[in-house]
């Protein structure tokens, strides 16, 4: 059962990830935002299953019964401390494409967004990689919502370079969308299996490069 009566400890401040960096600022550093962040450790180091909504609280330093002052389970706690990241990400990777006139650079500029702000952040790798997807439910809700988004951005970017004839016209948005980020998400499965540790970011120019190769207009020889 939740404590009420425990006082709420102060959160020890923790650096800024780059997927939450542009988090909406009303929320940031309070406790809702606090509870979001302590989930994914949670999650990540223990699993879905086994994270406590009490290991959850006192990792954000608040009382257990703060967390259901704003989430009636564990599984709201999943979905929200998910939909305020890649909220984030899609706010980022949304400016990322507005930052860049050419199709192939907008390209490059989410691959190195999508690489740079999971390989900066392994416990949130971990719970986007492995914890949401061992759920259907979990993984239906977040497809058909904000991950949906983030392919419409992609299916713009590429239908933007078939326009201009940079990219071949003959080709389905929507399969060169999935190709696109499968290759990245499987970079980021095999990043978190891998027992080196290198720079996942620095795969991004090689996996825009093997996309390239397949969708930009050939020219005769």
């Amino acid at each position: 059962m939740p404590n009420e009566h425990l006082k709420d400890e102060p959160a020890k401040e923790k650096p800024e990830n780059p997927i939450t960096a542009s988090a909406a600022g009303e929320k940031r550093g309070d406790k809702y935002q606090r509870i979001l962040e302590a989930a994914v450790e949670v999650i990540a180091e223990h699993g879905f299953f086994n994270a406590r909504v009490a290991d959850i609280a006192q990792r954000a330093g608040v009382a257990d019964g703060t967390i259901y002052l704003y989430f009636k389970s564990k599984d709201q706690i999943l979905m929200a401390a998910i939909s305020n990241a890649f909220g984030a990400f899609l706010e980022l990777a949304r400016a990322e494409v507005k930052s860049a006139s050419e199709p192939r650079d907008q390209l490059r500029r989410l691959a190195l967004l999508h690489l740079t702000s999971l390989g900066s952040n392994r416990n949130l790798a971990i719970v986007f990689q492995t914890e949401l997807r061992q759920s259907a439910r979990f993984l239906a809700q977040f497809s058909q919502h904000q991950l949906k988004q983030y392919f419409d951005l992609i299916r713009e970017v590429v239908r933007k370079g078939q326009d201009q004839g940079v990219f071949r016209g003959d080709l389905s948005d929507k399969i060169v969308a999935n190709c696109f980020f499968g290759s990245l998400d499987e970079m980021v499965t095999s990043w978190l299996l891998s027992e080196r540790d290198y720079s996942l970011p620095g795969a991004a120019d090689a996996v825009v490069d093997v996309i390239l190769g397949g969708v930009e207009t050939r020219r005769p020889s």
